[in-house]
């Protein structure tokens, strides 16, 4: 898949384009419906998928109360999950005052037919574009006519399944039922986080953890608990094309009188240095709530019941 950061001057001419618009965030089961659809359509006419996303979310320039916008995926997550469902082209538009400001009829003129000469657009009928979102799909329509493209309507009943499931999902990271998320993405939700230095505690139990920093402040996290994990490392040395198996607590380590929210991950039969480093980590299940135990040794008993739950879980 190859991924176009700019508009002019950058874009490719596209062959027979397929072209629809959305965040795909999660890229879920919903969305992969319509992946299908692109890609059938595409081998239909010898052409090209094209997924146009914008950067930042949108919400965040045009809302009047943006508020914390929380995703399922960070832009480099989201390509990740569009490469392996086999799309041609990722473009990520820039999105700021000036293209929010577009007329709907610029928007179409001087964005979409410019840029992307598209065969085929697939958007829903509840698509709304341009200044005051005055722009539809029957404005599509009647542009299609004039410029020589066709566009089809992704089903009603598809999209209130896209709105749903991804309501669902977020509702369901955040409230740590994780088994729920996973089977409306149809792939274990995941995050990736930088090791930094921790206070070390686990070595000295006989767990040690790599503690993580996450890069992105939309990026949804679990709630707190003890979660089973597979992790791939990406960076340097130590980096991984197996997932490797391990535990994850997320909480403030009540046991120790914890006060600051860390997230942590012991790797289970790994002992390299990876501080640094970048981990891929998958969340499989829930083991349990976050506890606090009467000392150290209560804990670690528990760490114990914990990582033979934990070897049991697979992807």
């Amino acid at each position: 898949m190859k991924v176009h950061r700019e508009l002019a001057g950058s874009l490719p001419e596209f062959r027979n384009a397929v072209v629809t618009i959305g965040t795909f965030d999660g890229v879920h089961k919903g969305h992969q419906q319509i992946l299908a659809q692109m890609k059938e359509e595409a081998a239909r006419i010898n052409g090209e998928t094209i997924i146009i996303t914008f950067h930042p979310h949108p919400r965040k320039i045009v809302s009047s109360v943006p508020g914390d916008v929380k995703l399922l995926n960070t832009l480099s997550e989201k390509k990740l999950l569009l490469e392996k469902a086999g799309i041609d082209h990722l473009v990520v538009v820039p999105f700021d005052h000036h293209f929010a400001n577009q007329s709907a009829d610029e928007y179409v003129r001087d964005f979409l037919y410019q840029y992307f000469r598209p065969h085929t657009i697939i958007i829903g009928y509840d698509h709304r574009f341009g200044k005051g979102r005055t722009g539809d799909y029957h404005l599509l329509e009647d542009f299609g006519k004039e410029l020589g493209f066709e566009v089809k309507e992704i089903p009603e009943q598809l999209l209130n399944e896209i709105a749903v499931s991804s309501t669902r999902i977020r509702q369901a990271i955040a409230n740590n039922d994780i088994d729920t998320a996973n089977a409306a993405l149809g792939h274990p939700y995941f995050f990736e986080g930088l090791v930094i230095e921790g206070n070390q505690l686990g070595r000295t139990i006989g767990y040690p953890t790599a503690n993580l920093h996450i890069g992105s402040e939309e990026k949804l996290i679990p709630g707190n608990g003890v979660y089973a994990v597979q992790v791939e490392i990406l960076s340097n040395l130590h980096a991984t094309q197996q997932k490797l198996k391990g535990m994850m607590n997320i909480g403030i380590r009540p046991t120790i009188d914890g006060k600051k929210r860390v997230i942590e991950v012991n790797i289970f039969d790994f002992d390299a240095d990876i501080y640094g480093q970048t981990l891929r980590v998958h969340v499989l299940k829930q083991l349990r709530n976050e506890i606090k135990f009467e000392g150290l040794e209560a804990l670690k008993t528990q760490l114990g019941i914990d990582k033979l739950q934990a070897m049991s879980c697979e992807l």
